[in-house]
């Protein structure tokens, strides 16, 4: 048996349990209830994994864990393994250059979203439309742009992946696939929908101090009132939490273009997050944007520098 105690700290307890090794009941005290609540959602659709899973059960059960008579519990529980096939989906535009074959540029979003949640108003469908959505537009219509200009010297890739939200294990086996030393940037874009802190005509780029990847893009856009500015929201960990965080692992300068304000946007992961709500003018603008920042790049003129890659097991 697990005591999650009210202690903040004793959240990293669940990490683990989520694949249990052994059948397990978790105690999670009252003061916890919150976290409780997100559990239940989180497991009311069972747990994703990209590796098999034991069978066996962990039993979360909320009641009060201070001192007293140590409490008594008979749990039957079953445990079912469903395997589930996931693809991402990905287009190629074969570079001009046969010296820079090997000098892949990557454009990508994600194309899987929560599914169904509580409903609200009657309402269980979360459709996602600004995460990712509005990303997966722009990986299309910046795959239609550069077609159109026929004139990239570097090879580019056009991927919407899957199960981001569940791990992103889209992204993780996609890297695979790929030599990190022939990946020259990434370009993932990640709720495009709504105006950024900073104003109109504004995105900010994750792990800007990472790489120079991010003055590179500005430089090309200064005849224009666009600007990319760093990551605002530091303690958010965004740099780590999206589709481009395995290649960035792997030393690759691959960033997140966004514009969500995260900390306050009622609509994350919400049957809320409808097409009605996007702002199309400012996804259009970051679209334009990063097309237009992004022809260094592709046409071998610019090469960001590498992002330092984290030692192996981390």
């Amino acid at each position: 048996m697990v005591v999650i105690g009210p202690e903040p700290a004793e959240r990293q307890k669940i990490g683990p349990l989520l694949n249990p090794t052994e059948n397990t009941i978790v105690l999670v005290d009252t003061a916890q209830r919150k976290l409780f609540g997100q559990l239940a959602d989180y497991l009311h659709h069972g747990i994703t994994s990209p590796e098999p899973l034991g069978a066996y059960a962990t039993v979360l059960l909320l009641t009060s864990t201070r001192s007293g008579a140590a409490p008594t519990y008979r749990i039957n529980a079953t445990t079912s393994v469903q395997p589930l096939a996931l693809r991402n989906v990905a287009g190629v535009l074969p570079g001009h250059d046969p010296k820079r074959a090997k000098e892949y540029v990557v454009f990508s979003g994600h194309y899987d979203h929560l599914g169904i949640l509580k409903p609200v108003a009657g309402d269980s469908i979360a459709n996602g439309a600004d995460d990712d959505a509005s990303g997966t537009t722009a990986v299309v219509a910046l795959a239609e742009y550069f077609k159109k200009r026929n004139d990239n010297a570097r090879p580019l890739l056009f991927v919407a992946f899957a199960a981001e939200e569940v791990g992103g294990y889209g992204s993780k086996y996609f890297s695979k696939q790929l030599k990190p030393e022939e990946v020259t940037a990434m370009f993932n874009i990640e709720m495009i929908g709504k105006e950024a802190k900073f104003g109109p005509k504004t995105a900010f780029i994750t792990g800007y101090d990472k790489s120079d990847f991010g003055p590179l893009l500005q430089a090309n856009l200064k005849d224009t009132a666009f600007k990319f500015e760093p990551d605002p929201y530091p303690e958010q960990n965004l740099f780590y939490r999206s589709d481009n965080a395995t290649l960035a692992k792997l030393g690759v300068p691959a960033h997140t273009i966004s514009t969500d304000q995260i900390p306050t946007d009622k609509l994350y992961h919400s049957v809320d997050d409808e097409a009605s709500s996007l702002n199309v003018k400012n996804m259009t603008d970051v679209i334009s944007a990063i097309a237009q920042s992004a022809t260094g790049i592709v046409a071998g003129r610019q090469t960001p520098t590498r992002v330092a890659p984290e030692p192996a097991g981390r």
